[in-house]
């Protein structure tokens, strides 16, 4: 039997950063490249159903509302079953079920199909975001936890560049159902090769799970051993103990704790406003504006690169200027660039903008999703406090696309950014205000009593 003193947190974080890392960043990647791609295909996909008249804009705006739906139940799932059993089950779990529903999507034979469908897939959606990014944080030492979060940022957030760059060239062409049919074929080779994603052991160390905890940590060490030479001394801590009660969902709004409740809520609320109430609309945008569905997905296809870009940013900032002060900088950037695209007087101008304002969209992603909230919460209700400020996230992502209909039918592009903007500057506000700094400390010393 082996002892059962564990110590997970110390022991991942003395770890060298090599061969074992890059490993558990592939496989986290490559499923959430997937899921990023299934989403954001949706900018290519309804632009093109609402030219040639299988949809309109209200039920292009209902196709992005079941998404979210389906992405509150997926959210509100992984805040309960992350934390019950475990990163990895729940990760390929809800990959398979977006997998699946791809496949049912891209053989809709009517727009009601489709729309059933994808509030299927939103169910692995949201999930899958929500879990990955919590995870990829929870094998990470804390010198460089930013920087491999937007390392995961970057894979995922290039699938919104090789979604619209396939949108661009297969939708004119062969059809907007091989975009779903090409989500479902690489979310089951990702699916396949996850069966090799370790569990997290500061995850089986909270769940009381001890033995196993214990085996894994010895089968990691043994790996980065094996690669990088022995590994330094670890303090010494008392031993674990087997009693582990769960944590319930009102932990989260404690004294101690509902400040980041909220916090993580308001961040949530706002990148899902503004990527889901600008990004996802703008070949619809630019469709209703006179251009052709080839035209408005090839001016997307140069602002998505904007979203590599961000991350690639993401990669450099995160660890050096902070996730606090990183999050107030770029929202000020973006609510500048955003009020800059409501003016620009040529298609060329909105497009470099545009691009500029993407980069910074997804350096806030980077920055809040990949690091930001899944640091904020202890282990033991990390996927709770992630997942519940993902599910108000998404609650207002169902309500979103209807204003944008509303805003443009009665100002055009200019009140949708209005919206926006206002939300990026109330976003900046709150968290130079409440925000606290969670750059280069351990996990367990960020947990509120050490806070």
């Amino acid at each position: 039997m082996i002892t059962a003193t564990v110590n997970a947190g110390p022991r991942m974080d003395r770890l060298p950063v090599g061969k074992f890392h890059r490993r558990i960043l592939c496989l986290i990647g490559a499923g959430m490249f997937f899921d990023s791609f299934d989403i954001y295909l949706a900018g290519a996909v309804l632009g093109a159903l609402l030219h040639s008249g299988w949809s309109d804009m209200g039920m292009n705006a209902t196709f992005i509302s079941m998404t979210f739906v389906g992405m509150i139940i997926g959210s509100f799932a992984a805040a309960f079953l992350g934390d019950r059993f475990g990163r990895r089950f729940n990760f390929r779990f809800n990959l398979l079920i977006f997998a699946l529903a791809s496949l049912g999507a891209a053989l809709s034979p009517t727009m009601e199909w489709l729309i059933g469908w994808r509030l299927i897939m939103g169910i692995g959606l949201a999930a899958e975001i929500v879990i990955g990014y919590a995870t990829m944080t929870e094998f990470v030492p804390p010198a460089q936890r930013g920087r491999w979060g937007a390392l995961l940022s970057l894979i995922t957030n290039s699938a919104l560049f090789a979604s619209t760059l396939l949108g661009y060239v297969i939708v004119p062409t062969l059809g907007w159902r091989w975009m779903f049919g090409i989500a479902f074929a690489g979310s089951m080779v990702a699916w396949y090769f996850q069966r090799m994603l370790p569990e997290s052991p500061r995850w089986l160390e909270s769940a009381g799970r001890l033995e196993e905890a214990e085996r894994c940590l010895q089968t990691i060490e043994a790996e980065v051993t094996a690669d990088s030479g022995p590994l330094p001394a670890v303090q010494a801590v008392p031993p674990a103990t087997e009693k582990h009660e769960p944590v319930k969902v009102w932990e989260l709004f404690k004294p101690t704790v509902i400040r980041r409740t909220l916090l993580a809520m308001l961040l949530n609320i706002v990148i899902n406003s503004v990527i889901y109430g600008f990004v996802a609309w703008v070949p619809s945008f630019l469709v209703k504006q006179g251009l052709s569905v080839s035209a408005s997905i090839g001016y997307t296809v140069f602002m998505s690169l904007g979203g590599p870009v961000g991350a690639i940013f993401g990669i450099v900032l995160s660890d050096r200027l902070g996730r606090k002060r990183g999050i107030v900088i770029v929202s000020l950037i973006a609510a500048a660039l955003g009020t800059a695209y409501a003016f620009a007087t040529s298609q060329w101008m909105a497009t470099a903008i545009g691009f500029a304002l993407f980069t910074c969209i997804y350096l806030l992603v980077a920055f809040i999703y990949a690091a930001y909230v899944p640091e904020l919460f202890p282990t033991e209700f990390r996927m709770r406090g992630a997942g519940l400020s993902t599910t108000v996230g998404r609650v207002s992502s169902v309500i979103v696309p209807y204003a944008v209909v509303s805003l443009h039918a009665s100002g055009g592009i200019t009140m949708v950014l209005t919206l926006l903007v206002g939300m990026l500057l109330v976003q900046a506000a709150v968290v130079a205000t409440f925000g606290i700094e969670t750059n280069k400390r351990s996990l367990e010393k960020l947990t509120p009593k050490h806070a």
